[in-house]
Protein backbone atom coordinates (compact mmCIF):
# COMPACT_ATOMS: atom_id res chain seq x y z
CA UNK A 1 0.00 0.00 0.00
CA UNK A 2 3.43 2.48 0.34
CA UNK A 3 3.85 2.37 -2.92
CA UNK A 4 -0.01 2.03 -3.94
CA UNK A 5 -0.41 5.47 -2.06
CA UNK A 6 2.78 7.31 -3.70
CA UNK A 7 1.37 6.01 -7.35
CA UNK A 8 -1.92 7.91 -6.39
CA UNK A 9 -0.08 11.42 -5.41
CA UNK A 10 1.90 10.82 -8.45
CA UNK A 11 -1.57 10.54 -10.47
CA UNK A 12 -3.02 13.20 -8.45
CA UNK A 13 -0.45 15.53 -9.50
CA UNK A 14 0.09 14.89 -13.23
CA UNK A 15 -3.73 14.29 -13.98
CA UNK A 16 -3.91 17.82 -12.97
CA UNK A 17 -1.05 18.88 -15.14
CA UNK A 18 -2.52 17.21 -18.04
CA UNK A 19 -6.25 18.13 -17.70
CA UNK A 20 -5.30 21.49 -16.56
CA UNK A 21 -7.67 20.71 -12.93
CA UNK A 22 -6.96 21.96 -9.62
CA UNK A 23 -4.88 18.98 -8.28
CA UNK A 24 -6.29 19.99 -5.02
CA UNK A 25 -9.99 18.54 -6.10
CA UNK A 26 -8.63 15.28 -7.68
CA UNK A 27 -6.43 14.76 -4.38
CA UNK A 28 -9.72 14.63 -1.88
CA UNK A 29 -11.48 12.31 -4.77
CA UNK A 30 -8.15 9.97 -4.28
CA UNK A 31 -8.02 10.51 -0.87
CA UNK A 32 -11.62 8.34 -0.16
CA UNK A 33 -10.43 5.74 -2.86
CA UNK A 34 -6.93 5.34 -1.49
CA UNK A 35 -8.95 5.27 2.07
CA UNK A 36 -11.22 2.58 1.21
CA UNK A 37 -8.06 0.26 -0.67
CA UNK A 38 -6.32 0.88 2.73
CA UNK A 39 -9.03 -0.16 4.81
CA UNK A 40 -9.01 2.78 6.57
CA UNK A 41 -12.41 4.84 7.75
CA UNK A 42 -14.49 7.90 6.70
CA UNK A 43 -13.63 9.30 10.06
CA UNK A 44 -10.17 9.39 9.69
CA UNK A 45 -9.85 9.86 6.31
CA UNK A 46 -11.88 13.39 6.51
CA UNK A 47 -9.50 13.86 9.76
CA UNK A 48 -6.71 14.20 7.36
CA UNK A 49 -8.37 17.71 6.23
CA UNK A 50 -6.02 20.64 7.76
CA UNK A 51 -9.26 22.32 9.45
CA UNK A 52 -6.42 24.87 11.27
CA UNK A 53 -4.56 25.41 8.09
CA UNK A 54 -7.53 26.18 6.11
CA UNK A 55 -8.57 28.59 8.98
CA UNK A 56 -5.61 30.50 9.27
CA UNK A 57 -4.80 30.62 5.07
CA UNK A 58 -8.35 31.78 4.23
CA UNK A 59 -8.47 34.68 7.33
CA UNK A 60 -5.01 36.10 5.76
CA UNK A 61 -6.27 35.81 2.48
CA UNK A 62 -9.41 37.06 2.97
CA UNK A 63 -7.31 40.55 4.58
CA UNK A 64 -5.55 40.93 1.64
CA UNK A 65 -7.60 40.31 -1.21
CA UNK A 66 -9.93 43.69 0.38
CA UNK A 67 -6.25 45.58 0.25
CA UNK A 68 -6.10 44.14 -3.38
CA UNK A 69 -9.90 45.34 -4.25
CA UNK A 70 -9.55 48.98 -2.64
CA UNK A 71 -6.04 49.13 -4.50
CA UNK A 72 -4.47 49.85 -1.57
CA UNK A 73 -1.35 47.43 -2.73
CA UNK A 74 -1.20 48.72 -6.04
CA UNK A 75 -1.07 52.72 -4.85
CA UNK A 76 1.95 51.16 -2.67
CA UNK A 77 3.76 49.60 -4.95
CA UNK A 78 3.47 52.66 -7.45
CA UNK A 79 4.50 54.61 -4.44
CA UNK A 80 7.74 52.97 -4.12
CA UNK A 81 9.10 52.44 -7.49
CA UNK A 82 8.62 56.39 -8.77
CA UNK A 83 11.20 56.35 -5.67
CA UNK A 84 13.62 55.64 -8.46
CA UNK A 85 13.28 58.68 -10.67
CA UNK A 86 15.69 58.77 -13.75
CA UNK A 87 17.75 56.26 -11.63
CA UNK A 88 16.62 52.99 -13.82
CA UNK A 89 19.08 50.68 -12.25
CA UNK A 90 17.37 50.74 -8.96
CA UNK A 91 14.47 49.36 -10.20
CA UNK A 92 15.00 45.87 -10.02
CA UNK A 93 16.55 46.40 -6.33
CA UNK A 94 13.51 48.51 -5.14
CA UNK A 95 10.87 45.89 -6.67
CA UNK A 96 13.08 43.15 -5.18
CA UNK A 97 13.22 44.86 -1.42
CA UNK A 98 9.37 46.08 -1.70
CA UNK A 99 7.82 43.06 -2.59
CA UNK A 100 10.29 40.97 0.08
CA UNK A 101 8.75 43.66 3.18
CA UNK A 102 4.85 43.55 1.35
CA UNK A 103 5.08 39.54 1.31
CA UNK A 104 6.38 39.59 4.93
CA UNK A 105 3.32 41.49 6.54
CA UNK A 106 1.35 39.16 5.48
CA UNK A 107 -0.14 38.74 1.86
CA UNK A 108 2.40 36.18 0.74
CA UNK A 109 3.83 35.31 -1.84
CA UNK A 110 1.27 34.70 -4.81
CA UNK A 111 -1.11 37.87 -4.03
CA UNK A 112 2.34 40.37 -4.32
CA UNK A 113 3.37 38.04 -6.77
CA UNK A 114 -0.09 38.12 -8.96
CA UNK A 115 -0.22 42.23 -8.57
CA UNK A 116 3.20 42.98 -9.10
CA UNK A 117 4.16 41.17 -12.33
CA UNK A 118 1.43 43.06 -14.21
CA UNK A 119 2.81 46.20 -12.81
CA UNK A 120 6.72 45.34 -13.23
CA UNK A 121 6.21 44.13 -16.95
CA UNK A 122 4.01 46.53 -18.16
CA UNK A 123 6.37 48.79 -16.79
CA UNK A 124 9.46 47.22 -18.56
CA UNK A 125 7.12 47.33 -21.81
CA UNK A 126 6.62 51.23 -21.44
CA UNK A 127 10.17 51.80 -20.60
CA UNK A 128 11.73 50.10 -23.09
CA UNK A 129 13.40 47.80 -20.76
CA UNK A 130 14.27 43.87 -21.06
CA UNK A 131 11.28 42.20 -18.72
CA UNK A 132 13.41 38.80 -17.59
CA UNK A 133 14.84 40.81 -14.87
CA UNK A 134 11.90 42.26 -13.59
CA UNK A 135 10.37 39.05 -13.42
CA UNK A 136 12.54 37.26 -11.89
CA UNK A 137 13.41 40.05 -9.60
CA UNK A 138 9.34 40.01 -8.80
CA UNK A 139 8.93 36.30 -8.44
CA UNK A 140 12.16 36.29 -5.92
CA UNK A 141 11.01 39.41 -3.86
CA UNK A 142 7.58 37.84 -2.85
CA UNK A 143 9.32 34.33 -2.38
CA UNK A 144 11.79 35.73 0.32
CA UNK A 145 9.06 37.76 1.79
CA UNK A 146 6.45 35.18 1.66
CA UNK A 147 8.41 32.69 4.53
CA UNK A 148 7.55 34.99 7.10
CA UNK A 149 5.70 33.37 9.98
CA UNK A 150 2.46 35.72 9.36
CA UNK A 151 2.32 34.60 5.55
CA UNK A 152 0.51 31.84 3.82
CA UNK A 153 3.38 30.01 2.71
CA UNK A 154 5.39 30.10 6.04
CA UNK A 155 2.73 29.20 8.20
CA UNK A 156 2.49 26.55 6.10
CA UNK A 157 6.10 25.29 6.46
CA UNK A 158 5.97 25.67 9.96
CA UNK A 159 2.29 23.56 10.10
CA UNK A 160 4.05 21.37 8.24
CA UNK A 161 7.13 21.00 10.20
CA UNK A 162 4.93 20.58 13.77
CA UNK A 163 2.80 17.85 12.24
CA UNK A 164 6.33 16.04 11.28
CA UNK A 165 7.47 16.68 14.81
CA UNK A 166 10.67 18.39 13.06
CA UNK A 167 12.40 19.51 16.03
CA UNK A 168 14.55 22.93 16.31
CA UNK A 169 12.89 24.77 13.86
CA UNK A 170 12.97 28.53 14.55
CA UNK A 171 10.08 30.62 12.54
CA UNK A 172 12.52 33.55 12.34
CA UNK A 173 15.65 31.51 11.26
CA UNK A 174 13.56 29.57 8.64
CA UNK A 175 12.28 33.38 7.27
CA UNK A 176 15.99 35.03 7.48
CA UNK A 177 16.73 31.86 5.38
CA UNK A 178 14.44 32.38 2.51
CA UNK A 179 15.74 36.11 2.57
CA UNK A 180 19.51 35.24 2.43
CA UNK A 181 18.74 31.99 -0.52
CA UNK A 182 16.54 34.99 -2.74
CA UNK A 183 19.19 37.33 -2.29
CA UNK A 184 22.07 35.91 -3.15
CA UNK A 185 19.92 34.48 -6.41
CA UNK A 186 18.59 37.84 -6.58
CA UNK A 187 22.39 39.78 -7.02
CA UNK A 188 23.47 36.75 -9.53
CA UNK A 189 20.80 37.60 -11.50
CA UNK A 190 21.50 41.36 -11.60
CA UNK A 191 24.84 41.00 -12.10
CA UNK A 192 24.70 38.43 -15.32
CA UNK A 193 21.41 40.62 -16.52
CA UNK A 194 22.98 43.70 -16.49
CA UNK A 195 21.02 44.99 -14.07
CA UNK A 196 23.18 47.33 -12.84
CA UNK A 197 23.53 49.35 -16.30
CA UNK A 198 19.86 49.39 -16.90
CA UNK A 199 18.94 52.70 -18.66
CA UNK A 200 15.81 54.48 -20.07
CA UNK A 201 14.44 57.78 -20.95
CA UNK A 202 12.02 56.94 -18.62
CA UNK A 203 11.58 59.11 -15.52
CA UNK A 204 9.24 56.82 -13.35
CA UNK A 205 8.32 59.56 -10.44
CA UNK A 206 6.02 61.11 -12.99
CA UNK A 207 4.57 58.32 -13.18
CA UNK A 208 0.99 59.68 -12.28
CA UNK A 209 -0.08 58.33 -9.32
CA UNK A 210 -3.49 58.88 -7.14
CA UNK A 211 -4.40 60.80 -3.96
CA UNK A 212 -4.19 57.90 -1.21
CA UNK A 213 -8.21 57.98 -0.31
CA UNK A 214 -9.85 56.87 3.29
CA UNK A 215 -10.50 53.16 2.50
CA UNK A 216 -6.57 52.50 1.29
CA UNK A 217 -5.84 54.32 4.75
CA UNK A 218 -8.30 52.32 7.45
CA UNK A 219 -6.46 49.30 5.10
CA UNK A 220 -3.02 50.18 5.79
CA UNK A 221 -3.71 50.84 9.88
CA UNK A 222 -5.44 47.38 9.70
CA UNK A 223 -1.91 45.59 8.11
CA UNK A 224 -0.54 47.28 10.84
CA UNK A 225 -2.53 46.09 13.69
CA UNK A 226 -2.18 42.33 12.20
CA UNK A 227 1.87 42.81 12.67
CA UNK A 228 1.77 43.97 16.01
CA UNK A 229 -0.53 41.80 17.04
CA UNK A 230 0.72 38.64 15.69
CA UNK A 231 4.06 39.87 16.10
CA UNK A 232 4.18 41.60 19.05
CA UNK A 233 1.24 40.46 20.87
CA UNK A 234 2.06 36.93 19.85
CA UNK A 235 -1.97 36.73 18.62
CA UNK A 236 -3.24 33.59 16.17
CA UNK A 237 -2.63 35.26 12.86
CA UNK A 238 -5.70 33.74 10.96
CA UNK A 239 -8.18 34.85 13.95
CA UNK A 240 -6.45 38.32 13.78
CA UNK A 241 -6.66 38.38 10.32
CA UNK A 242 -10.71 37.64 10.19
CA UNK A 243 -10.67 40.38 12.76
CA UNK A 244 -9.23 43.41 10.84
CA UNK A 245 -11.27 41.72 8.02
CA UNK A 246 -14.29 42.00 9.46
CA UNK A 247 -14.20 45.97 10.62
CA UNK A 248 -12.75 47.16 7.34
CA UNK A 249 -16.06 45.43 5.77
CA UNK A 250 -17.91 47.15 8.15
CA UNK A 251 -16.32 50.37 7.28
CA UNK A 252 -17.39 49.66 3.82
CA UNK A 253 -13.80 49.81 2.89
CA UNK A 254 -14.19 47.61 0.31
CA UNK A 255 -16.84 45.86 -1.54
CA UNK A 256 -17.57 42.76 0.27
CA UNK A 257 -18.60 40.43 -2.54
CA UNK A 258 -15.80 41.65 -4.82
CA UNK A 259 -13.06 40.97 -1.68
CA UNK A 260 -14.59 37.34 -1.03
CA UNK A 261 -14.38 36.59 -4.59
CA UNK A 262 -11.15 37.78 -4.72
CA UNK A 263 -10.04 35.21 -2.57
CA UNK A 264 -8.38 32.55 -4.00
CA UNK A 265 -9.87 29.72 -3.38
CA UNK A 266 -7.90 27.34 -5.46
CA UNK A 267 -5.42 27.69 -3.84
CA UNK A 268 -7.06 26.64 -0.38
CA UNK A 269 -8.36 23.79 -2.31
CA UNK A 270 -5.24 23.17 -3.96
CA UNK A 271 -3.32 23.01 -0.30
CA UNK A 272 -5.78 21.68 1.82
CA UNK A 273 -6.94 19.08 -1.21
CA UNK A 274 -3.53 17.62 -1.20
CA UNK A 275 -3.10 17.46 2.62
CA UNK A 276 -5.90 14.98 3.13
CA UNK A 277 -4.44 12.85 0.45
CA UNK A 278 -0.98 12.88 2.11
CA UNK A 279 -2.61 12.44 5.57
CA UNK A 280 -3.55 8.80 3.87
CA UNK A 281 0.01 8.42 2.34
CA UNK A 282 1.52 9.04 5.54
CA UNK A 283 -0.54 6.57 7.01
CA UNK A 284 -0.10 4.09 4.59
CA UNK A 285 3.49 4.34 4.78
CA UNK A 286 4.29 5.91 1.65
CA UNK A 287 6.37 9.03 3.12
CA UNK A 288 8.32 6.51 5.03
CA UNK A 289 9.13 4.51 1.42
CA UNK A 290 10.10 8.08 -0.34
CA UNK A 291 12.36 9.30 2.74
CA UNK A 292 14.12 6.61 2.76
CA UNK A 293 14.65 6.20 -1.26
CA UNK A 294 16.17 9.68 -0.89
CA UNK A 295 18.35 9.26 1.97
CA UNK A 296 20.10 6.76 -0.31
CA UNK A 297 21.22 9.26 -2.45
CA UNK A 298 22.21 11.34 0.59
CA UNK A 299 25.01 12.27 3.00
CA UNK A 300 25.04 14.88 5.91
CA UNK A 301 26.78 17.46 3.41
CA UNK A 302 24.64 16.56 -0.12
CA UNK A 303 21.54 15.89 1.61
CA UNK A 304 20.54 19.81 1.70
CA UNK A 305 21.10 20.27 -2.05
CA UNK A 306 19.39 16.86 -3.31
CA UNK A 307 15.98 17.49 -1.30
CA UNK A 308 16.05 21.34 -2.54
CA UNK A 309 17.20 19.93 -6.30
CA UNK A 310 14.32 17.32 -6.21
CA UNK A 311 11.86 20.38 -4.73
CA UNK A 312 12.49 22.20 -7.54
CA UNK A 313 12.14 20.37 -9.97
CA UNK A 314 8.87 19.32 -8.52
CA UNK A 315 7.86 22.80 -8.56
CA UNK A 316 8.56 23.12 -12.47
CA UNK A 317 5.68 20.76 -12.61
CA UNK A 318 3.53 21.53 -9.48
CA UNK A 319 2.92 24.20 -6.80
CA UNK A 320 4.96 24.62 -4.60
CA UNK A 321 2.68 25.59 -1.64
CA UNK A 322 0.13 22.73 -2.27
CA UNK A 323 2.28 19.99 -3.59
CA UNK A 324 6.01 20.29 -3.42
CA UNK A 325 6.14 21.21 0.76
CA UNK A 326 2.99 18.99 1.61
CA UNK A 327 5.44 15.64 -0.51
CA UNK A 328 8.66 16.48 0.62
CA UNK A 329 8.59 18.04 4.40
CA UNK A 330 7.13 14.97 5.33
CA UNK A 331 9.95 12.81 4.46
CA UNK A 332 12.86 14.89 6.60
CA UNK A 333 11.90 13.24 9.82
CA UNK A 334 12.77 9.65 7.39
CA UNK A 335 16.02 11.89 6.06
CA UNK A 336 17.63 12.92 9.10
CA UNK A 337 17.69 8.91 11.03
CA UNK A 338 18.65 7.98 8.10
CA UNK A 339 21.30 9.66 7.14
CA UNK A 340 22.03 11.64 10.50
CA UNK A 341 24.00 15.03 10.93
CA UNK A 342 21.66 17.46 9.13
CA UNK A 343 19.51 19.64 10.78
CA UNK A 344 15.41 19.34 10.22
CA UNK A 345 15.55 23.54 9.68
CA UNK A 346 18.13 23.26 7.18
CA UNK A 347 16.42 20.58 5.28
CA UNK A 348 12.87 22.73 5.51
CA UNK A 349 14.65 25.32 4.16
CA UNK A 350 16.41 23.43 1.27
CA UNK A 351 13.12 21.89 0.41
CA UNK A 352 10.99 25.42 0.38
CA UNK A 353 13.60 27.99 -1.26
CA UNK A 354 14.41 25.93 -4.45
CA UNK A 355 11.17 25.41 -4.55
CA UNK A 356 9.65 28.57 -4.43
CA UNK A 357 12.89 30.18 -6.75
CA UNK A 358 11.66 27.16 -9.41
CA UNK A 359 8.55 30.04 -10.40
CA UNK A 360 10.33 32.33 -12.02
CA UNK A 361 9.81 29.45 -14.65
CA UNK A 362 7.06 30.80 -17.28
CA UNK A 363 5.19 27.34 -16.28
CA UNK A 364 4.88 28.84 -12.88
CA UNK A 365 2.42 31.23 -12.02
CA UNK A 366 4.75 33.87 -11.38
CA UNK A 367 6.55 33.51 -14.77
CA UNK A 368 3.98 33.19 -16.77
CA UNK A 369 1.76 36.49 -15.30
CA UNK A 370 5.34 38.18 -16.09
CA UNK A 371 5.12 37.19 -19.41
CA UNK A 372 1.62 37.73 -20.11
CA UNK A 373 1.82 41.13 -18.97
CA UNK A 374 4.61 42.27 -20.51
CA UNK A 375 3.32 40.70 -23.88
CA UNK A 376 0.25 42.63 -23.37
CA UNK A 377 1.31 45.73 -23.58
CA UNK A 378 4.77 45.37 -25.57
CA UNK A 379 2.61 43.05 -28.41
CA UNK A 380 6.30 40.99 -29.08
CA UNK A 381 6.32 38.80 -32.21
CA UNK A 382 5.70 35.12 -31.11
CA UNK A 383 9.23 34.60 -31.98
CA UNK A 384 10.48 37.57 -29.37
CA UNK A 385 7.60 35.48 -27.02
CA UNK A 386 9.33 32.35 -27.73
CA UNK A 387 12.40 33.94 -26.81
CA UNK A 388 11.24 35.39 -23.30
CA UNK A 389 9.79 32.09 -22.53
CA UNK A 390 13.30 30.25 -23.21
CA UNK A 391 14.86 32.59 -21.35
CA UNK A 392 12.49 32.58 -18.14
CA UNK A 393 12.98 28.79 -18.00
CA UNK A 394 17.06 29.46 -18.10
CA UNK A 395 16.59 31.79 -14.82
CA UNK A 396 14.42 29.67 -12.92
CA UNK A 397 16.51 26.65 -13.82
CA UNK A 398 19.93 28.48 -13.03
CA UNK A 399 18.10 29.93 -9.53
CA UNK A 400 17.41 26.36 -8.53
CA UNK A 401 21.05 24.91 -9.35
CA UNK A 402 22.84 28.32 -7.33
CA UNK A 403 19.96 27.68 -4.51
CA UNK A 404 20.72 24.05 -3.84
CA UNK A 405 24.44 24.51 -4.44
CA UNK A 406 24.20 27.28 -1.88
CA UNK A 407 22.68 24.78 0.12
CA UNK A 408 25.14 22.40 0.18
CA UNK A 409 27.61 25.05 1.04
CA UNK A 410 25.92 25.65 4.32
CA UNK A 411 24.36 28.79 3.49
CA UNK A 412 21.27 27.36 6.13
CA UNK A 413 23.70 27.32 8.69
CA UNK A 414 24.53 31.09 8.92
CA UNK A 415 21.79 31.80 11.78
Amino acid sequence: MAVVSLIFLVFAVVLGFVRKSNPGFIAMGLALILGLLGKIGASTITAGFPTSLFVTLLGVMLLFSISQENKTLEWLARRVVSLAGKKTFLIPIIVYVFNTILAAIGPGTIPVMSLMAVFTCSLAAEMGISPILLAAVNVLGAAAGGISPIAPTGILGLELAAKGNLTGIIPSTYFINSIIAQTVYFIVLYIVLGGYKMKSNVDVSTIKIEKINKNQIYTLIGMGVLVVAVVILKQNVGLVAFTVAMVLLIVRAADEKKAIAGVPWATLILVCGVNMLMAMIIKLGGIKLLSDGLATLMTPTTAPGILGLTAGIMSWFSSTSGVVMPTLIPTIPGIIEKVGGVSALVLLSAVTNSAHVAGTSPLSTGGSLGLAAYSQVAKPTQEQQLKLFIQLFFVSAGGVLVVSLAAVLGIYKIF
